[in-house]
């Protein structure tokens, strides 16, 4: 049985805190209690985390200790030996919800594995938020965080999606949009829609929307602040309209991309709504056809 509200009662509890991604005014008001309660308060940057409280009118009883990139690995054994002793252990990131391109994925993994109750406080959510402001469809989505910084890489990640029907969400650092919507432009097309959302929540909100061809134009001359990119799916293709040599392209990027063989036959042929026979078979005379090229 692993991390649930039957964990023994011997143990501790994990609080995933979510703190506002701008408006602190934002923040949930179980927030300040769990802040008051905890025995442990770990923090991406004890800094950060003492203007909030003070913005909250909170004073934090326990132990403050930081918890980021850098010291998560070492770090995490303690606060699971705090958690088994009984203590209750927040967890707090510098805006957002923990784990979600920040630090407490590895807490979280090692809390559940020695059964130890993990439950949240929800707060804002710059993926949602965005996701909502965009004006593209939002029924089914897919979060893909930050994208490699290195130039080759990141249009490898994107061409691995770019047949993706469901919209997507990036996390992107100001001095890399350009850069970023530029290659989504290679990958997705210079006419597929997009929304660029700036400083969610805060003074200067603003959301770009438009085709990712004037985006990236928009964003030449530099952004500023923290980003998020919504992408609009792939529209959808009838089957009729791909070629073998499509199918055949379709599986190579995803090949390319670190997927195997058979994962990225099975893939292409799901989106396409195709039996993987006829993917299969499209990849296997592809192969043979180079083989007795001249």
């Amino acid at each position: 049985m692993t991390g649930t509200a039957e964990s023994p009662e011997s143990t501790g509890t994990l609080v995933l805190a979510g703190t506002p991604i701008g408006a602190v005014s934002d923040a949930p008001p179980r927030l300040a209690q769990e802040l008051a309660a905890a025995d442990v308060v770990a923090a991406e940057d004890t800094r950060r985390m003492k203007r909030l409280t003070q913005a909250l009118g909170v004073r934090v009883g326990g132990r403050v200790v930081s918890y980021f990139e850098g010291n998560e690995a070492a770090r995490t054994p303690e606060l699971v030996e705090a958690l088994a002793g009984g203590a209750r252990v927040l967890l707090v990131t510098d805006a957002g919800m923990p784990s979600v391109s920040d630090p407490g994925y590895r807490l979280v993994a090692a809390a559940v594995e020695k059964d130890i109750r993990v439950t949240a406080v929800p707060g804002p959510s710059a993926v949602l938020t965005a996701l909502a402001l965009s004006g593209l469809p939002v029924d089914r989505f897919c979060f893909e965080g930050f994208l490699p910084r290195k130039a080759g890489e990141r249009l490898s990640r994107l061409k691995e999606v770019a047949d993706e029907r469901r919209t997507l969400v990036y996390f992107e650092a100001p001095h890399r949009l350009d850069d970023t919507l530029a290659a989504m432009v290679e990958a997705f097309g210079e006419e597929r829609r997009a929304a660029v959302c700036r400083e969610l929540t805060k003074t200067y909100e603003e959301v770009k929307r438009g085709p990712l061809k004037e985006l990236a134009e928009w964003a030449a001359d530099g952004v500023r602040g923290e980003i998020t990119v919504v992408v609009e799916g792939a529209p959808e293709q009838p089957a009729d309209d791909l070629t073998p040599d499509e199918l055949v392209r379709r599986v190579q990027v995803r090949e390319e991309a670190g997927e195997r063989r058979k994962e990225a036959i099975a893939a292409v042929a799901a989106a396409a709504g195709l039996p993987k026979r006829e993917v299969f078979d499209a990849v296997v005379a592809a192969k043979n056809a180079a083989r007795t090229a001249p």
